[in-house]
């Protein structure tokens, strides 16, 4: 992966605006003051904070996965210190969340914290964040509000927005034939927000969403809303979960002899990560997202291997998207030679990055979202094959953050 650095131009926030950003958009933040020197040899704090146990487990461990293969490929080092992670399992769980991002931060001391998959979980931990001053980069929960109404200079993401890859596919569906569309996913942030860009991008384009069905997170118990999606017919369903729950619903759905009669699609977080599970049930299933399996980069060649070569499996976007979070915060650290207390620095160097991605090309909004290709893809041969870009460089629309 190439890192290429901002100019000297992007490095030279001033004063005056980073403070104004602050008090924007993270009432509390804390600055970038002269600190002691980093003592001599000490380890760079990563406080990993994802799920290494329940429904989204896999996702975790790809995360960690990836982050580690860039790490390594760095020999341990990133800004010239070695890297010691400190590890935690939030079981996506918002309710411990607050508590345990407290203890990374207040406890643990750690210099920066990666985390989280599930957005309840990640809503907490930007409100300790933005408290606290430490740097979080989100390598995938996608709850618009991170980057939105919540955004402040110390938060990143290296994964995406709810709206950025639904959105697009809206019109995909319209295009491809379908009026009267059904949604369905789990009632929580994640699943919400994806469904209504979705609908935003379809109805824009002169469809109609028929019926929003929606089963308490994490149930798996979908038999009663696919005898729904039957009995109402619509020329295509657009669905919305993530890893066990991913499984189950696509195996549902073929099982009930819907498949090849009404149309699934869906962000490709349904087929991402779960296509051996899923089996023969999920051929054919359009996603759209901001990566597919068989990209034609060397990025991306080179990424897939050597994350063979490390874990034995097939490498995915959970496993890109912490790669990258690893990449963006060597390129803040890169500019304060190692200095993750030389916060305005880090932070500059870190919004001004452009990192040559497995995903394509990759940078950040003023709200610190990517910027991104959208790509629409399909399952074949167990694999989500590129069928061509959605969106190119979509960029969230950041409503509500008032950081710059």
């Amino acid at each position: 992966m190439t890192i290429i650095k901002p100019t000297t131009r992007t490095l030279a926030m001033t004063r005056r605006s980073f403070l104004g950003a602050t008090a924007a958009g993270a009432t509390g933040l804390a600055l970038g003051f002269p600190r002691p020197a980093i003592a001599q040899g000490a380890p760079l704090k990563v406080g990993l904070m994802l799920p290494f146990s329940g429904t989204y487990a896999k996702l975790g461990q790809f995360i960690e996965n990836g982050f580690n293969l860039y790490v390594e490929q760095k020999s341990g080092v990133l800004g010239g210190r070695k890297v010691e992670f400190i590890r935690l399992d939030d079981e996506s769980k918002p309710e411990t969340a607050t508590d345990n991002m407290n203890r990374l931060v207040s406890r643990d001391k750690a210099d920066v914290v990666i985390g989280t998959v599930h957005s309840g979980v990640a809503m907490a931990m930007v409100k300790v964040a933005r408290d606290s001053g430490v740097p979080l980069i989100i390598p995938n929960a996608g709850a618009d509000e991170a980057t939105g109404p919540l955004c402040a200079p110390n938060i990143f993401r290296t994964s995406f927005s709810n709206w950025q890859p639904a959105h697009p596919m809206g019109k995909v569906v319209f295009d491809e034939g379908h009026r009267n569309v059904v949604t369905i996913t789990w009632r929580y942030t994640a699943g919400q927000q994806m469904v209504g860009a979705f609908a935003e991008g379809f109805e824009a384009a002169g469809g109609t969403v028929v019926d929003a069905l929606t089963v308490p997170f994490p149930e798996v118990e979908f038999q009663a809303l696919i005898t729904r999606i039957a009995t109402l017919k619509p020329d295509a369903v657009f669905a919305f979960f993530a890893g066990g729950g991913a499984v189950k619903f696509v195996t549902d759905y073929a099982a009930a002899g819907l498949k090849g009669k009404i149309p699934l699609y869906g962000t490709g977080f349904l087929t991402d990560g779960t296509l051996k599970a899923q089996g023969d049930a999920a051929t054919g299933i359009r996603t759209t997202l901001h990566y597919a399996d068989d990209l034609d980069t060397p990025a991306n060649k080179s990424f897939l291997s050597a994350f063979e070569a490390k874990t034995g499996e097939t490498g995915d976007i959970y496993a890109v998207q912490g790669f990258d979070a690893a990449a963006l915060l060597e390129a803040g650290l890169g500019a304060t030679d190692g200095n993750a207390s030389a916060r305005e620095a880090l932070f500059a160097a870190m919004a001004g990055a452009k990192i040559d991605s497995p995903r394509g090309p990759l940078s950040f909004s003023a709200a610190h979202n990517p910027i991104q290709n959208i790509y629409l893809r399909e399952v074949r041969d167990g694999r989500n094959a590129l069928v061509s870009v959605a969106g190119e460089a979509v960029q969230d629309p950041a409503r509500g953050c008032r950081m710059a």
